[in-house]
Order: structure tokens, then C-alpha cells, then sequence
């Protein structure tokens, strides 16, 4: 056997041992006071999972497009890879004009008021 067949198999066999005993091993002996939740040495009052506003989630998702899309732009001015500075100026403006416009639709169906 060559050393790179031998160094896969020993990382396959460490692999699985150190999978199958990590699933086995917690279920010897489950701690019934590590299992239960923990607020600054209080019981808990009540749910943990408490609701929240839609909106937050909605805002969140916004700021991720947007910013990729701001991350898009990012990399143009270094676009040597274009033809001309017209084409990195249309990608530029096409980009931010995409992003104008998803902020005016947001804006007009209300996804950016907070009191209704």
C-alpha cells in the first residue's frame, strides 16, 4: 500500500470510531439538570422561544439583498476583464438601479414602517 491509501483509510476509520462513539456515549448516562433550561440560576418563567415581529425578519432579509447586491458593485471598478469603461458603467448603474427600485417597492408596499 502507498502512503496517501493508507492515511485515507486511517482517516476514515478515526472518522467513524469518533462518530459512533459520540452518538453512543451521550446516551449512557443523560443529565436530567444539564437537560433543563438555565436562566441566571432562576426557573424558567416560560417559553423560551417568544414570539417576535415579522418585520424584524422581513428587515433582515432586506439588509442580506441588499448588501450582496452592494457587494456586487464592490469588484467593478477593478473589472479589467470588460471590454470598455461604458460597459462597467452600464453594470454599475443597471446594479444600482435594481437596487433603487427593490427599495422603492419595498417602501411603497410598507416593508419598511415600523407602527402601523
Amino acid at each position: 500500500m502507498n502512503l496517501i491509501t493508507t492515511i485515507i483509510l486511517l482517516t476514515i476509520l478515526l472518522s467513524s470510531i469518533l462518530a459512533i462513539v459520540s452518538f453512543w456515549l451521550p446516551q449512557m448516562t443523560p443529565d436530567h439538570e444539564k437537560l433543563s433550561p438555565y436562566e441566571c440560576g432562576f426557573d424558567p418563567l416560560g417559553s423560551a422561544r417568544l414570539p417576535f415581529s415579522l418585520r424584524f425578519f422581513l428587515v433582515a432579509i432586506l439588509f442580506l439583498l441588499f448588501d450582496l447586491e452592494i457587494a456586487l458593485l464592490l469588484p467593478l471598478p477593478w473589472g479589467n476583464q470588460l471590454d470598455s469603461p461604458l460597459l462597467t458603467f452600464t453594470w454599475a448603474s443597471t446594479i444600482l438601479l435594481l437596487l433603487t427600485l427593490g427599495l422603492i417597492y419595498e417602501w411603497v408596499q410598507g416593508g419598511l414602517e415600523w407602527a402601523e
